[in-house]
């Protein structure tokens, strides 16, 4: 079942003839990861924001759930989650105090509430370090805090906006194996974007390539690499992007 249809979906800025995103279309079925990756300014944010009905959409529409991003945008936000990837929380809180300022925001019942928090807290896996105060986390234990506050309420479709940016290795791997695990166990859908190939590689049931607003062509990761004869996702990007070798 396709949790996510986008259709023919367009953004042009005023009068400018360049189209940030130019008429493209995918899918993302329910229990799917789907990764779109490209450099900057290839229109991977835009198409994030426009499905999460943060910005208005110039042609086309996202069906979300059965609901389109135009037309039932209320619709649309009870079902999924966005997290940006300049989101931070509030430093002068302690984890869990946030996590329940951020699940009241979601609910006025306090068994839903209690519910939420205690998969939020689950998520993270910050352990003891859910009562300290955020200033003293790290970037990584931010990211963890943000990734489970996005991630409570179970949304239909979780969008991500380069989930491990700036992170450490560990951390990333850690945040990585959340997201798979969240996906193929409990059946939540997750749509990224990023510039890291490999996390991609990795983390990703099926992948699109941008470049200058267009969506030039996707696939598995494997399926990718062979169709290419290219050994990683990077060399399929480079020879995607930079020879515009579309099959």
């Amino acid at each position: 079942m396709a949790i996510l249809e986008v259709q023919n979906l367009k953004k042009q800025y005023g009068k400018s003839k360049v189209f940030a995103v130019n008429d493209i279309s995918f899918s993302v079925n329910e229990g799917e990861i789907f990764a779109l990756i490209g450099s900057n300014g290839a229109g991977k944010t835009t198409t994030l924001r426009m499905i999460s009905t943060l910005l208005q959409i110039s042609s086309g529409d996202a069906i979300v759930n059965g609901f389109s991003v135009i037309k039932q945008p209320e619709k649309v936000r009870e079902c999924i989650t966005y997290l940006p990837d300049e989101a931070g929380a509030y430093k002068n809180m302690t984890g869990i105090g946030y996590l329940k300022f951020m699940a009241g925001m979601f609910s006025t019942d306090s068994n839903t509430i209690d519910q939420y928090v205690q998969t939020a807290i689950k998520t993270s896996t910050l352990g003891e370090r859910i009562n300290d105060k955020i200033s003293t986390y790290s970037r990584g234990m931010i990211r963890k805090l943000l990734l489970s506050r996005a991630i409570m309420t179970k949304p239909k479709l979780a969008i991500l906006d380069e989930a491990t940016s700036g992170l450490d290795v560990i951390n990333a791997l850690e945040i990585r194996q959340m997201i798979k695990d969240l996906a193929h166990n409990d059946g939540m859908s997750f749509l990224l974007s990023s510039h890291n190939m490999l996390e991609i590689e990795f983390v990703s049931d099926k992948v699109g390539i941008m470049a200058h607003g267009n969506l030039m062509v996707m696939g598995t990761p494997n399926n990718l690499k062979q169709r290419y004869n290219a050994p990683n996702l990077e060399e399929v990007f480079e020879r995607v992007v930079k020879h515009n070798e579309i099959l």
